[in-house]
Protein backbone atom coordinates (compact mmCIF):
# COMPACT_ATOMS: atom_id res chain seq x y z
CA UNK A 1 0.00 0.00 0.00
CA UNK A 2 1.73 3.19 -0.91
CA UNK A 3 2.38 6.10 1.26
CA UNK A 4 -0.45 8.64 1.11
CA UNK A 5 0.41 12.61 0.95
CA UNK A 6 -2.00 15.84 0.19
CA UNK A 7 -0.58 19.07 -1.77
CA UNK A 8 -2.22 22.47 -0.98
CA UNK A 9 -1.03 24.66 -4.25
CA UNK A 10 -2.20 26.68 -6.83
CA UNK A 11 1.02 27.02 -8.77
CA UNK A 12 1.00 24.93 -11.90
CA UNK A 13 5.09 24.36 -11.76
CA UNK A 14 5.03 23.30 -7.93
CA UNK A 15 2.17 20.99 -8.68
CA UNK A 16 3.68 19.06 -11.68
CA UNK A 17 7.12 18.84 -9.91
CA UNK A 18 6.17 17.04 -7.38
CA UNK A 19 3.56 15.05 -8.87
CA UNK A 20 6.22 13.24 -10.44
CA UNK A 21 8.54 13.15 -7.70
CA UNK A 22 6.34 11.97 -5.63
CA UNK A 23 5.37 9.20 -8.00
CA UNK A 24 8.80 8.30 -8.43
CA UNK A 25 8.73 7.75 -5.08
CA UNK A 26 5.44 5.61 -5.05
CA UNK A 27 3.58 8.16 -2.85
CA UNK A 28 0.26 8.92 -4.02
CA UNK A 29 -0.32 12.34 -3.97
CA UNK A 30 -4.14 14.55 -3.54
CA UNK A 31 -4.37 17.62 -4.89
CA UNK A 32 -6.28 20.42 -3.19
CA UNK A 33 -6.52 24.08 -4.52
CA UNK A 34 -7.78 25.77 -2.21
CA UNK A 35 -8.35 25.96 2.16
CA UNK A 36 -11.66 24.76 2.14
CA UNK A 37 -11.12 21.58 -0.21
CA UNK A 38 -8.26 20.31 1.86
CA UNK A 39 -9.38 21.30 5.58
CA UNK A 40 -12.23 18.59 4.15
CA UNK A 41 -10.20 16.04 3.48
CA UNK A 42 -7.87 15.88 6.37
CA UNK A 43 -10.69 15.56 8.34
CA UNK A 44 -12.00 12.63 6.84
CA UNK A 45 -8.66 10.71 5.31
CA UNK A 46 -5.69 9.69 6.67
CA UNK A 47 -2.34 10.87 5.05
CA UNK A 48 1.31 10.17 5.84
CA UNK A 49 2.59 13.94 4.92
CA UNK A 50 0.80 17.13 4.68
CA UNK A 51 2.61 19.87 1.97
CA UNK A 52 1.53 23.27 1.93
CA UNK A 53 2.66 25.89 -0.45
CA UNK A 54 3.24 28.93 1.63
CA UNK A 55 2.25 31.43 -0.85
CA UNK A 56 -0.88 32.11 0.83
CA UNK A 57 0.70 32.06 4.30
CA UNK A 58 -2.74 32.54 5.97
CA UNK A 59 -4.17 29.46 4.03
CA UNK A 60 -1.32 27.14 4.68
CA UNK A 61 -1.11 27.82 8.45
CA UNK A 62 -4.86 27.23 8.65
CA UNK A 63 -4.54 23.81 6.91
CA UNK A 64 -1.52 22.78 8.98
CA UNK A 65 -3.48 23.74 12.17
CA UNK A 66 -6.21 21.95 10.94
CA UNK A 67 -3.87 18.60 10.37
CA UNK A 68 -2.80 18.82 14.37
CA UNK A 69 -6.59 19.25 14.71
CA UNK A 70 -7.67 15.99 12.93
CA UNK A 71 -7.39 13.28 15.28
CA UNK A 72 -6.73 10.93 12.12
CA UNK A 73 -3.69 13.02 11.03
CA UNK A 74 -2.25 14.48 14.49
CA UNK A 75 1.25 12.98 13.73
CA UNK A 76 1.17 13.34 9.57
CA UNK A 77 4.31 15.13 8.51
CA UNK A 78 3.62 18.94 7.83
CA UNK A 79 5.96 20.23 4.76
CA UNK A 80 6.13 23.66 3.59
CA UNK A 81 7.26 25.38 0.94
CA UNK A 82 8.57 29.06 0.75
CA UNK A 83 9.94 31.59 -0.78
CA UNK A 84 13.52 32.78 -0.05
CA UNK A 85 12.48 35.48 1.09
CA UNK A 86 10.12 34.08 3.89
CA UNK A 87 12.77 31.62 5.00
CA UNK A 88 13.14 28.49 7.43
CA UNK A 89 11.40 30.86 10.34
CA UNK A 90 8.64 31.79 8.04
CA UNK A 91 7.80 27.97 7.69
CA UNK A 92 8.09 26.79 10.98
CA UNK A 93 6.05 29.80 12.25
CA UNK A 94 3.50 27.92 9.65
CA UNK A 95 3.85 25.26 11.76
CA UNK A 96 5.85 22.81 9.63
CA UNK A 97 8.14 20.17 10.71
CA UNK A 98 10.27 20.49 7.11
CA UNK A 99 10.46 23.55 5.18
CA UNK A 100 11.44 23.51 1.42
CA UNK A 101 12.04 26.82 -0.90
CA UNK A 102 11.09 27.30 -3.96
CA UNK A 103 11.53 27.48 -7.11
CA UNK A 104 13.12 23.70 -6.71
CA UNK A 105 14.01 21.31 -9.62
CA UNK A 106 13.45 18.03 -9.54
CA UNK A 107 16.34 16.38 -8.19
CA UNK A 108 16.05 18.72 -6.03
CA UNK A 109 12.68 18.00 -4.46
CA UNK A 110 13.74 14.13 -5.06
CA UNK A 111 16.90 14.09 -2.83
CA UNK A 112 14.85 16.06 -0.54
CA UNK A 113 11.77 13.70 -0.36
CA UNK A 114 13.69 10.67 -0.11
CA UNK A 115 14.26 11.53 3.90
CA UNK A 116 10.92 12.26 3.82
CA UNK A 117 9.33 9.04 2.80
CA UNK A 118 11.91 7.11 4.90
CA UNK A 119 10.37 8.99 7.87
CA UNK A 120 6.28 8.29 6.87
CA UNK A 121 7.28 4.57 6.31
CA UNK A 122 8.72 4.40 9.99
CA UNK A 123 5.51 6.67 11.32
CA UNK A 124 2.65 4.51 9.71
CA UNK A 125 4.29 1.75 10.67
CA UNK A 126 4.86 2.91 14.38
CA UNK A 127 0.92 3.87 14.38
CA UNK A 128 0.19 0.13 13.24
CA UNK A 129 -2.40 -1.00 16.42
CA UNK A 130 -2.43 -4.86 16.78
CA UNK A 131 -5.61 -5.33 18.59
CA UNK A 132 -4.66 -7.92 21.20
CA UNK A 133 -5.79 -8.34 25.08
CA UNK A 134 -3.32 -9.36 27.65
CA UNK A 135 -2.86 -8.68 31.72
CA UNK A 136 -0.49 -5.79 32.47
CA UNK A 137 0.30 -4.53 35.83
CA UNK A 138 1.08 -1.68 35.95
CA UNK A 139 3.23 -0.15 38.79
CA UNK A 140 3.15 3.90 39.83
CA UNK A 141 2.64 5.27 43.62
CA UNK A 142 0.65 1.89 43.71
CA UNK A 143 -0.35 -1.36 41.94
CA UNK A 144 -2.80 -1.31 38.92
CA UNK A 145 -4.36 -4.14 37.26
CA UNK A 146 -5.31 -3.62 33.45
CA UNK A 147 -5.99 -5.30 30.16
CA UNK A 148 -4.29 -4.15 26.79
CA UNK A 149 -6.71 -2.94 23.92
CA UNK A 150 -4.52 -2.79 21.21
CA UNK A 151 -0.26 -2.73 20.55
CA UNK A 152 1.95 -0.19 18.47
CA UNK A 153 5.26 0.56 18.83
CA UNK A 154 4.80 3.92 20.26
CA UNK A 155 2.43 2.68 23.06
CA UNK A 156 -0.95 0.77 24.02
CA UNK A 157 -4.58 1.45 24.85
CA UNK A 158 -5.45 -0.34 28.25
CA UNK A 159 -8.64 -0.97 30.02
CA UNK A 160 -8.14 -1.00 33.64
CA UNK A 161 -9.77 -3.34 36.20
CA UNK A 162 -11.49 -1.10 38.71
CA UNK A 163 -9.67 1.85 40.25
CA UNK A 164 -7.51 3.67 37.14
CA UNK A 165 -3.95 5.02 37.92
CA UNK A 166 -3.63 9.16 37.49
CA UNK A 167 -0.09 9.56 38.50
CA UNK A 168 2.46 9.41 35.25
CA UNK A 169 4.95 7.90 34.61
CA UNK A 170 4.30 4.49 35.15
CA UNK A 171 6.05 0.86 34.90
CA UNK A 172 4.46 -1.75 32.72
CA UNK A 173 4.86 -5.40 33.09
CA UNK A 174 3.17 -7.61 30.10
CA UNK A 175 3.82 -10.95 28.44
CA UNK A 176 3.62 -10.84 24.71
CA UNK A 177 1.60 -13.85 23.56
CA UNK A 178 4.61 -16.31 22.17
CA UNK A 179 7.33 -14.03 23.28
CA UNK A 180 9.83 -15.90 25.73
CA UNK A 181 10.62 -12.44 27.45
CA UNK A 182 8.04 -10.56 29.89
CA UNK A 183 8.06 -6.83 28.67
CA UNK A 184 8.89 -4.66 31.33
CA UNK A 185 8.55 -0.66 30.17
CA UNK A 186 8.12 2.93 31.36
CA UNK A 187 5.41 5.00 29.89
CA UNK A 188 3.48 8.16 30.53
CA UNK A 189 -0.81 8.19 29.92
CA UNK A 190 -1.44 9.98 26.78
CA UNK A 191 -5.46 10.42 27.08
CA UNK A 192 -7.85 9.06 29.19
CA UNK A 193 -10.86 8.01 27.63
CA UNK A 194 -13.90 6.13 29.09
CA UNK A 195 -14.69 3.30 31.12
CA UNK A 196 -11.34 3.67 33.02
CA UNK A 197 -9.86 3.42 29.25
CA UNK A 198 -6.54 4.94 28.80
CA UNK A 199 -3.71 5.46 26.16
CA UNK A 200 -0.03 5.09 26.89
CA UNK A 201 2.60 6.56 25.43
CA UNK A 202 6.18 4.18 25.81
CA UNK A 203 8.85 6.61 27.38
CA UNK A 204 12.78 5.76 27.38
CA UNK A 205 12.47 2.44 26.04
CA UNK A 206 15.59 0.63 26.23
CA UNK A 207 17.13 -1.21 22.16
CA UNK A 208 16.36 -4.71 23.82
CA UNK A 209 12.75 -3.62 24.70
CA UNK A 210 12.54 -1.65 21.40
CA UNK A 211 13.57 -5.04 19.84
CA UNK A 212 11.39 -7.50 21.65
CA UNK A 213 8.62 -4.94 20.68
CA UNK A 214 9.49 -4.58 16.97
CA UNK A 215 9.90 -8.22 16.83
CA UNK A 216 6.54 -9.51 18.37
CA UNK A 217 4.83 -6.81 16.25
CA UNK A 218 6.49 -7.59 12.70
CA UNK A 219 5.08 -11.33 13.53
CA UNK A 220 1.56 -9.96 13.82
CA UNK A 221 1.69 -8.24 10.70
CA UNK A 222 0.58 -10.20 7.39
CA UNK A 223 3.30 -8.19 4.91
CA UNK A 224 5.85 -6.20 7.23
CA UNK A 225 6.86 -3.50 4.99
CA UNK A 226 10.60 -3.19 4.68
CA UNK A 227 12.22 0.29 5.88
CA UNK A 228 14.11 2.71 3.02
CA UNK A 229 17.75 2.46 3.55
CA UNK A 230 19.62 4.68 6.70
CA UNK A 231 20.75 7.81 4.76
CA UNK A 232 24.75 8.04 4.18
CA UNK A 233 26.65 11.02 5.94
CA UNK A 234 29.83 12.81 6.17
CA UNK A 235 30.48 14.05 9.67
CA UNK A 236 31.61 18.19 9.64
CA UNK A 237 31.81 19.02 13.21
CA UNK A 238 31.40 16.92 16.71
CA UNK A 239 30.77 18.12 20.10
CA UNK A 240 29.81 15.99 23.13
CA UNK A 241 26.57 16.87 22.80
CA UNK A 242 26.03 16.67 19.20
CA UNK A 243 27.22 16.81 15.54
CA UNK A 244 26.81 18.09 11.76
CA UNK A 245 26.24 16.22 9.61
CA UNK A 246 26.48 16.72 5.49
CA UNK A 247 24.43 15.26 3.39
CA UNK A 248 22.09 15.79 0.15
CA UNK A 249 18.82 14.49 2.53
CA UNK A 250 18.48 15.64 6.09
CA UNK A 251 15.33 14.58 8.43
CA UNK A 252 13.06 16.73 9.46
CA UNK A 253 13.50 19.09 12.49
CA UNK A 254 12.11 16.96 15.19
CA UNK A 255 13.18 13.31 13.95
CA UNK A 256 14.37 10.91 16.33
CA UNK A 257 17.01 9.12 14.66
CA UNK A 258 19.72 6.31 15.06
CA UNK A 259 23.30 7.01 13.82
CA UNK A 260 25.42 4.18 13.12
CA UNK A 261 29.05 3.77 12.64
CA UNK A 262 30.43 0.42 11.22
CA UNK A 263 34.55 -0.19 11.34
CA UNK A 264 36.84 -3.00 10.79
CA UNK A 265 36.14 -3.63 14.42
CA UNK A 266 32.54 -2.83 15.74
CA UNK A 267 29.43 -1.09 15.18
CA UNK A 268 28.32 1.79 17.28
CA UNK A 269 25.00 3.09 17.58
CA UNK A 270 23.47 6.24 19.51
CA UNK A 271 20.34 8.02 19.51
CA UNK A 272 19.72 11.65 18.51
CA UNK A 273 16.97 13.88 17.72
CA UNK A 274 17.14 16.36 14.61
CA UNK A 275 17.70 20.20 15.87
CA UNK A 276 18.39 21.93 12.32
CA UNK A 277 17.35 20.41 8.66
CA UNK A 278 19.05 22.15 5.69
CA UNK A 279 17.83 20.66 2.50
CA UNK A 280 20.63 19.79 -0.13
CA UNK A 281 23.27 20.82 3.22
CA UNK A 282 22.65 18.65 5.82
CA UNK A 283 21.34 18.42 10.00
CA UNK A 284 22.60 19.56 13.38
CA UNK A 285 21.75 16.19 15.51
CA UNK A 286 21.84 16.25 19.53
CA UNK A 287 22.61 13.42 21.25
CA UNK A 288 19.88 12.00 23.61
CA UNK A 289 21.36 11.00 26.93
CA UNK A 290 18.75 10.73 29.32
CA UNK A 291 19.50 6.88 30.70
CA UNK A 292 23.07 5.58 31.69
CA UNK A 293 22.73 3.36 28.38
CA UNK A 294 21.76 5.82 26.06
CA UNK A 295 24.78 7.91 27.68
CA UNK A 296 27.01 4.98 27.17
CA UNK A 297 26.31 4.48 23.35
CA UNK A 298 26.78 8.54 22.80
CA UNK A 299 30.58 8.30 24.62
CA UNK A 300 31.47 5.15 22.60
CA UNK A 301 30.31 7.33 19.56
CA UNK A 302 32.22 10.00 20.02
CA UNK A 303 35.13 8.03 20.97
CA UNK A 304 34.65 6.26 17.86
CA UNK A 305 34.65 8.78 15.43
CA UNK A 306 37.67 10.47 17.02
CA UNK A 307 39.74 7.62 16.98
CA UNK A 308 38.84 7.06 13.64
CA UNK A 309 38.95 10.63 12.12
CA UNK A 310 41.36 10.22 9.23
CA UNK A 311 40.10 6.73 8.23
CA UNK A 312 36.61 8.56 7.75
CA UNK A 313 34.75 5.46 9.07
CA UNK A 314 30.96 4.84 7.37
CA UNK A 315 27.66 7.35 8.95
CA UNK A 316 24.52 6.48 8.07
CA UNK A 317 21.53 7.77 9.69
CA UNK A 318 17.66 6.08 9.99
CA UNK A 319 14.63 7.74 11.40
CA UNK A 320 13.11 6.03 14.47
CA UNK A 321 10.05 8.78 14.50
CA UNK A 322 9.26 12.13 15.07
CA UNK A 323 8.74 13.70 18.53
CA UNK A 324 5.67 15.09 19.45
CA UNK A 325 5.66 18.55 20.54
CA UNK A 326 3.43 19.78 23.71
CA UNK A 327 0.30 21.44 23.02
CA UNK A 328 1.65 25.07 23.19
CA UNK A 329 4.04 24.01 20.99
CA UNK A 330 6.70 25.07 21.98
CA UNK A 331 9.16 22.71 19.95
CA UNK A 332 12.40 24.07 21.31
CA UNK A 333 11.81 23.85 24.40
CA UNK A 334 10.09 20.52 24.03
CA UNK A 335 13.44 18.89 21.66
CA UNK A 336 15.87 20.67 24.44
CA UNK A 337 13.73 18.42 27.81
CA UNK A 338 13.99 15.53 25.18
CA UNK A 339 17.72 14.93 24.57
CA UNK A 340 18.84 16.54 28.14
CA UNK A 341 22.21 16.70 27.71
CA UNK A 342 24.88 16.20 30.59
CA UNK A 343 27.75 18.74 31.39
CA UNK A 344 28.72 21.77 30.68
CA UNK A 345 27.36 24.43 28.47
CA UNK A 346 27.76 22.90 24.38
CA UNK A 347 28.56 25.85 21.71
CA UNK A 348 27.08 23.36 18.80
CA UNK A 349 24.01 22.25 20.45
CA UNK A 350 23.71 25.97 21.65
CA UNK A 351 23.92 27.03 17.79
CA UNK A 352 21.49 24.03 16.63
CA UNK A 353 18.80 25.12 19.44
CA UNK A 354 19.09 28.99 19.13
CA UNK A 355 19.88 29.64 14.96
CA UNK A 356 17.59 26.96 13.78
CA UNK A 357 15.45 29.42 11.67
CA UNK A 358 18.07 31.62 9.96
CA UNK A 359 18.83 31.13 6.51
CA UNK A 360 21.34 28.34 5.41
CA UNK A 361 23.83 30.37 4.20
CA UNK A 362 24.03 32.45 8.09
CA UNK A 363 24.62 29.08 9.89
CA UNK A 364 27.00 27.37 7.94
CA UNK A 365 28.95 30.38 8.08
CA UNK A 366 28.69 30.84 11.60
CA UNK A 367 29.45 26.90 12.43
CA UNK A 368 32.79 27.88 10.07
CA UNK A 369 33.60 29.93 12.63
CA UNK A 370 32.77 27.61 15.35
CA UNK A 371 34.76 25.03 14.26
CA UNK A 372 37.49 27.30 13.16
CA UNK A 373 38.08 28.91 17.17
CA UNK A 374 38.08 25.23 18.26
CA UNK A 375 40.69 24.09 16.17
CA UNK A 376 42.74 27.22 17.29
CA UNK A 377 42.02 26.34 21.15
CA UNK A 378 43.00 22.71 20.54
CA UNK A 379 46.40 23.86 18.25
Amino acid sequence: MNLKSLLLSSDERTVRILRRVLSDLEIDVEICHDEEEALRRITRQRFEAIIVDGANAGEASNVLRGAKAAPVNQRALTIALVEATVGLKGGFAMGAHFVLHKPFAVERAKASFRAVRALMKRERRRQMRVPVQVPVDCYGAGRYKAMTLDLCEGGMAIQFSGRAAKESPLRFSLALPGASEVLEIYGELAWEGSSAQAGVRFKDATDEQRKILCQWLNSQLPEPEPDDPPVNCRLTDLSLGGCYLATNSPFPRGTRVILSIKTAELEVRAVGIVMVAHPEFGMGVEFVQSTTEQRHHVHSMITTLRTNQDKSPELQVEPEGLETSPPDDSVAAFLASATKVTGNDDALVDLFRQKFEVPVETFLQQLREQRQSVEQISS
